[in-house]
């Protein structure tokens, strides 16, 4: 019996997880705050504690974990639509280092050390701090690095090009199924798809492992391929 009730709360739990989830909007572990990093482990404790409430009342936890979902969602609320409040609950970017200047007093406010600073700076490609112009520290954490205008990649601006506006690209087929809607998407029919495999030698959509479709009307088809490719040579 206890075994069944295990099963069904663990099922409930992660049902209630993922709704929850949903409602509090998909972001990456990146872009997520400290807050909301927090209450997110909370969260996932409490689903934990649900799945395995064989004594106690399983809406307890329950409760508990709508109450810090309905929380995150009323401060993103808040968040987005008052610009003190996104200053205090999420906080503000600092900047750490500008034009040649390391400001420490933002370094002790953020509680970050030179030389963890020094290892994001070789993680985003700068070996060495004089090729940086300036350096902001995210409110999710994360450094970013503004280079010289000298290190900078060229931009077609700086050589006077204008390229073709980019659009998307649509995945025709993924892993020998077709994708019908974005068959439709981009104007074509299946006596124009049979006629692009027969060009290619291709009988059955099934050997196709993707094929894409972009704005150069250019159809390009990826085989399924069974060989195996040693990557030892890049260790």
């Amino acid at each position: 019996m206890e075994f069944l009730k295990i099963i069904f709360l663990s099922l409930g739990s992660i049902i209630t997880l993922f709704i929850l989830t949903k409602l509090m909007g998909n972001r990456e572990l990146s872009q997520l705050t400290t807050f909301d990093y927090i209450n997110s482990i909370t969260i996932g404790s409490i689903a934990a504690e649900m799945a395995t409430s064989l004594e106690d009342a399983f809406w307890q936890p329950l409760i508990a974990m709508i109450v810090y979902a309905t929380v995150i969602i009323l401060f993103s609320l808040i968040s987005s639509k008052s610009i003190v409040a996104r200053r205090i609950l999420s906080g503000t970017p600092l900047v750490l280092y500008n034009n040649g200047i390391f400001y420490r007093e933002n370094f002790k406010k953020s509680k970050i050390d030179l030389n963890d600073f020094l290892l994001q700076s070789r993680s985003n490609g700068y070996f060495n701090i004089a090729d940086v112009q300036s350096a902001i520290l995210e409110p999710n954490g994360k450094i970013s690095f503004l280079p010289i205008s000298l290190k900078r990649p060229a931009t077609p601006e700086d050589l006077n090009l204008q390229p073709q506006v980019e659009k998307l690209t649509y995945n025709i087929i993924i892993d020998g199924v077709l994708l019908e809607n974005n068959l439709k998407a981009i104007g074509r029919d299946h006596n124009w798809l049979e006629q692009q495999l027969k060009q290619q030698k291709i009988d059955k959509i099934s050997d196709i492992f993707l094929a894409t479709f972009d704005t150069n009307n250019n159809f390009s088809i990826y085989l399924k391929n069974k060989k195996k490719l040693n990557g030892s040579g890049l260790e």
